[in-house]
């Protein structure tokens, strides 16, 4: 769950790589660290806090000669997992001897081991980090001075666990070694110059030509191209991918926050995700990617959905979409738990792993425990050429282009459009008629502008929003679809205000949780006019006589709805199927402006990552 970025080749090592940090910094925030090598000498700094720490320390301490020349080097930021975020435990990590400077994503799960094999052989450790561990072990291989492939593959033959690294070594100035296990890197093929990166966003301002390493894929970066091989030194090959956005699309753009920008962005990432999806000769949906005839799709018996956090609110959602529409079965795996359950999996169910990274680990495990178990498995991906994408093989790319801010928004909406796509085109290779099918592609083509209104209501939910900035609680609750949206709007809440916040289904709430209703836990209800609504209404009235203020979300127009909530948002009149659609772009809305109102880091929120890609 941290950025690495690598550099060999003709441009300033240390501009490139503090610039590549920058655009990474999103996969983690708690420190970071630089390594370049000019003459035979390297250069090492590390930092607690942002990039812009290191980057004022570098070009602050540094000698401006020094920083001119060095043409080859390693950085890091990094959300912490073993030892807490000070400067000792911040990457690169260094050999014993010096000699060697390694970045790393991932856990060693057997670091003690070998920490303690190494340490009775002498090794000396500075820091609390199972990364020291691997470093320490690539020097005590690196014993003739020039082969540092050779002694890469033979420590990495002794880890066990996740690892993306980049190693450079004092003697070898003129490459890097890079290797993944579980943790992504991918490499740019630039002219005269390559970078290595966790992320290809690192990567996107100097070239769209890209190589993703798969799992034990070792390579020897030069300026002048890569050398791949696996873990056992035996050469491979892998095709060279292309970058289909440009590196405006990771820029802010003149607004204050990513987050409020990939809000804003949703109706033309809608409009992506959907454009050559619909047909609506035949009124159902273009999934190409799934590769299946409707003969195959009519022998699906059923539909199992995975992921984790956002994805899994996703996944919620899709459980419905799949059930009202194609009369599946449809069940939803919390991904981090599949793999350990031993779940029942059958050789006609359809696997569909969620993940806006397409690396996140427990889904990428649970998509490795389903193929084992014989499942047909698919992928609904954001990032192209992720891990999950290429293991898979089937699936769905979101198109909605790069999501910076930490909590989802635009992606979340992207995964609900295709799960109600995929489910409108298994529907039609069953038993959904031509003429529902017709209707659903009409409400699929307008739903774009439908959030474009929901986003024009911006100053009046900022409005709400300063009315309950101050809450250190909230509920949210909500019936049939708008259930998993109310986990998906008090997740954004929390994520970036850090207001407690809980889901719950509206039925639930008389079970428990309304023993914590006062006037200072508000709720907010959703009461889109759609089928349970009614019902939701009776909970409004059981929160109101405890004194706790109401906040809903209410379809336009519906003014009885209203008058039920001290404060109402409108959004617009869709079915029951696209209601937690709207409802959620107006509860990220809310959430942005309450996190705003507190001061908060909304696009970096504390403790939190990107893409988690350790277990």
């Amino acid at each position: 769950m941290c950025g690495i970025v690598g550099y060999v080749g003709h441009e300033k090592a240390v501009d490139v790589l503090i610039g590549g940090l920058q655009r990474l910094e999103y996969r983690g925030y708690d420190s970071a660290g630089i390594a370049v090598l000019n003459q035979g000498g390297m250069h090492l700094a590390r930092s607690v806090g942002k990039v812009r720490q290191l980057a004022d320390l570098v070009y602050r301490d540094w000698d401006a000669q020094f920083i001119a020349a060095a043409r080859v080097g390693i950085a890091h930021t990094r959300w912490a997992t073993h030892g807490p975020p000070i400067e000792r435990n911040a990457h690169p990590q260094v050999d014993g001897a010096g000699r060697i400077a390694m970045v790393h994503n991932g856990i060693i799960e057997n670091y003690k081991a070998l920490q303690q094999r190494l340490q009775a052989g002498g090794h000396v450790f500075k820091s609390d980090t199972d990364s020291e561990v691997l470093a320490h072990l690539i020097g005590e291989y690196y014993t003739d001075g020039n082969d540092l492939l050779r002694a890469v593959c033979a420590a990495l033959g002794q880890v066990e666990g996740t690892y993306g690294i980049a190693v450079l070594a004092c003697d070898q100035p003129d490459r890097l070694v890079v290797a993944r296990r579980g943790s992504p890197i991918v490499l740019g093929l630039g002219h005269d110059e390559t970078i290595v990166a966790s992320d290809a966003s690192a990567i996107v301002a100097h070239t769209d030509q890209v190589i993703y390493l798969n799992d034990d894929d070792v390579a020897v970066v030069g300026a002048d191209g890569v050398e791949m091989r696996n873990i056992h030194n035996v050469p491979v090959s892998r095709e060279v991918s292309r970058i289909d956005w440009d590196a405006k699309a990771a820029e802010k753009d003149g607004f204050d926050h990513f987050m409020l920008k990939e809000i804003f962005e949703q109706p033309e990432a809608l409009r992506n995700t959907i454009r050559g999806r619909l047909d609506q000769r035949q009124a159902t949906a273009i999934i190409s990617g799934l590769a299946l005839s409707p003969r195959e799709m009519a022998d699906i018996q059923r539909v199992v959905l995975m992921g984790c956090g956002t994805s899994l609110h996703a996944a919620m959602v899709g459980e419905y979409f799949f059930e009202d529409l194609a009369d599946l079965p449809a069940d939803v795996e919390q991904a981090a738990e599949f793999r350990y359950r031993n779940p029942i999996i059958q050789s006609r169910d359809l696997a569909i792993a969620i993940s806006q990274s397409g690396e996140t680990a427990d889904t990428l495990a649970a998509v490795r425990e389903a193929k084992h178990k014989g499942a047909l498995v698919a992928g609904v991906c954001n990032v192209v050429g992720s891990t999950i994408a290429r293991e898979t093989g089937l699936g769905v790319y979101l198109h909605a282009g790069p999501e910076i801010g930490v909590a989802s928004t635009k992606a979340f909406t992207s995964q609900l459009l295709v799960l109600f796509m995929m489910a409108l085109k298994f529907g039609r290779c069953r038993r959904l008629s031509r003429e529902v099918g017709l209707g659903l592609c009409d409400e699929i083509e307008k739903i774009p502008e439908l959030v474009r209104k929901v986003i024009d209501h911006n100053d009046l939910i900022a409005e709400v929003a300063a009315a309950y900035s101050q809450a250190e609680d909230f509920f949210y609750i909500g019936r049939g679809y708008l259930y998993p949206a109310a986990l998906e709007g008090a997740l954004k809440l929390k994520e970036i205000s850090y207001i407690h916040a809980e889901g719950y289904h509206a039925a639930e709430l008389k079970h428990g949780p309304i023993a914590l209703l006062q006037e200072n836990v508000p709720v907010m209800a959703l009461l889109c006019d759609v089928p349970g609504k009614e019902k939701t209404v009776g909970n409004v009235e059981e929160c109101k006589a405890r004194r706790a203020p109401v906040v809903a979300i209410v379809t336009e127009g519906d003014e009885a709805a209203a008058e039920y909530a001290d404060h109402a948002i409108p959004v617009p009149r869709t079915s029951k199927y696209l209601a937690p659609l709207v409802s959620v772009v107006a509860m990220q809305i809310f959430a942005y402006h309450v996190a705003r109102l507190r001061g908060c880091e909304i696009d970096q929120p504390r403790n939190l990552a990107k893409s988690v890609t350790v277990e």
